[in-house]
């Protein structure tokens, strides 16, 4: 039953029982087994020479997961001329090979979802349900970006004619080699989503996961090799996140980079890519500072649940995490009351192995740190109605890398409205007018994602019509502001939540890994 199951970020109600037996076999498996090794790989050869990294478990920080080989700059070269010779051979391979190629991975991640998940949950601490998603979100990817091609017939179509001699297609061609960076909280679907929109483009890949989530992205690899993806069109290099990124970001056989991270990283990189001789291609995702509107006329139940779902599944460590909500100074109260109790049913915190817990820990002691400042901050300017602790306090949570959940009651003019904090923080304010609080919400620098929970269609319209952020929900009560899926929402930043104007999970993807060619022949 389970692997005609599908789990989505959205799925609430199915009988998991058998979902969840597998997970623990699963789980139960890789812990025995703690301390594996996992190798870079270059040229179709592992790394295990040099340096090598420990990933230790942010649930127990005295607890080895894995140690990671990484690469050198020399073992990195070696990989761009892999990538660049394996390359030339891969773009002149027909698209419906590669398409093939790559439903064959979707399907090999499909049978492989329960350890992937298992690894999700003991690398970055997501719970069992965020992690079978995301594996699932891989496959779908994958599958839904080899549709793209498939479609488009490999993007190859004819163009008019100027005579009657005259024949000419439109053909878009592969860049060259691609720099795929992945961050950590994703580190499945976002590094599968990137990665595989390039190959299928006819781009090879170096793919550098999260220093945070090395096994995870490992078994992207894994999965395009066994689906006989041939050597050098994808490999995967581990190493000081930093010093390797801008190692890859400036070696000069990188023709361009996929990257999901931080808005300050993704900045540089664009102004590193567009300042040689030509500007090369720089698709970002640079995060969210999202907000969510409740209205007079909001169902309050469904609005509690979902903004609860969207500000701490996850530990609030997405990019499209609810981390600011503005509601109506009429029904004010009574909200603050339903989010409350709603945060105080669904969110417990501990180990996300166990199926119980709702949330995992935030990913190392640096987002506690800045986590634990803006709680700090609130205390002085607002009121905290729920959380607030330092949960390193308590015996349970000493040794992992634990943060509160947390309800603020703040005025929108603070900074916990404007700056990202990637915590399970959520500042919250009153508002008497719509239009006044989506102009004050405009000016974060971000515009990932956003909700609104009303009973009034033109609300919904106004909302969607001015709301500056790429994706929008209305009265969505399994996630306010989180749960996009492969095209079912395209997922696309605004203004300082990216730089394309075109995102992942939608139908111009694939696309953008690819430049336009005219081709004109007279006969």
């Amino acid at each position: 039953m389970s692997k005609n199951f599908k789990i989505t970020y959205s799925a609430l109600n199915a009988d998991m029982n058998v979902i969840h037996q597998e997970f623990d076999v699963a789980y139960a498996r890789l812990k025995a087994e703690l301390g594996w090794s996992v190798p870079s790989i270059v040229n179709g050869k592992p790394i295990q020479t040099g340096r090598v990294n420990k990933k230790f478990s942010p649930v127990n920080t005295q607890e080895l997961i894995a140690n990671y080989h990484t690469v050198s700059e020399a073992d990195l070269n070696e990989a761009f001329l892999a990538s660049k010779k394996a390359q030339s051979k891969w773009a002149s391979t027909p698209w419906q090979e590669r398409v093939a190629i790559t439903k064959k991975a979707a399907d090999i991640i499909r049978e492989r979802r329960m350890k992937i998940a298992a690894l999700m949950t003991l690398e970055v601490g997501k719970n069992r349900m965020e992690s079978l998603g995301d594996a699932e979100e891989s496959a779908d990817l994958l599958c839904y970006y080899a549709e793209q091609m498939e479609h488009a017939n490999g993007f190859i179509q004819p163009l008019g004619k100027l005579s009657p001699n005259e024949n000419t297609q439109d053909v878009l061609r592969p860049f060259g080699v691609f720099a795929v960076i992945a961050p950590f909280n994703f580190p499945m679907a976002l590094g599968a989503g990137m990665a595989s929109a390039a190959i299928l483009g006819g781009n090879s890949v170096i793919l550098k996961p999260s220093d945070d989530a090395p096994a995870t992205a490992y078994e992207i690899y894994l999965a395009y090799r066994d689906a006989g993806l041939p050597e050098g069109v994808l490999q995967v290099v581990f190493g000081n996140g930093p010093a390797l990124g801008e190692w890859m970001v400036k070696h000069p056989h990188c023709d361009g980079v996929a990257f999901t991270g931080s808005k300050a990283v993704g900045m540089s990189i664009i102004r590193t890519l567009h300042s040689g001789a030509y500007a090369k291609p720089a698709l970002v995702e640079l995060g969210g500072k999202n907000a969510a509107f409740v209205c007079e006329t909001a169902d309050l139940d469904k609005a509690a649940s979902g903004s609860v779902r969207s500000a701490f599944g996850l530990s609030g460590q997405k990019c499209s995490a609810l981390s600011r909500l503005y509601v109506h100074e009429s029904v004010y109260s009574a909200f603050i009351e339903k989010l409350v109790a709603e945060a105080k049913k669904l969110v417990t915190v501990g180990d996300a192995s166990q199926k119980e817990i709702y949330m995992g820990p935030v990913i190392n002691a640096k987002a506690v740190e800045r986590h634990l400042q803006a709680i700090n901050e609130s205390k002085v300017m607002g009121k905290i109605v729920f959380g607030g602790t330092d949960l390193r306090e308590l015996p349970q949570f000493k040794n992992g890398h634990f943060a509160d959940p947390t309800i603020v009651e703040l005025p929108s003019t603070a900074r916990h409205f404007k700056d990202e904090f990637f915590s399970p923080f959520l500042a919250v304010a009153k508002f008497s007018s719509l239009e006044d609080i989506i102009t004050e919400a405009n000016k974060a620098d971000y515009g990932l994602t956003g909700g609104i929970f009303t009973g009034k269609k033109e609300e919904i319209q106004y909302f969607m019509d001015h709301m500056e952020a790429g994706v929008l929900y209305a009265n969505r009560a399994t996630g306010a502001t989180t749960g996009a899926w492969p095209g079912v929402q395209s997922f696309c930043g605004w203004k300082g939540s990216g730089a394309s104007g075109k995102g992942g999970c939608g139908p111009y993807y694939v696309s953008q890994f690819m430049r336009e060619q005219s081709r004109t022949i007279m006969e």
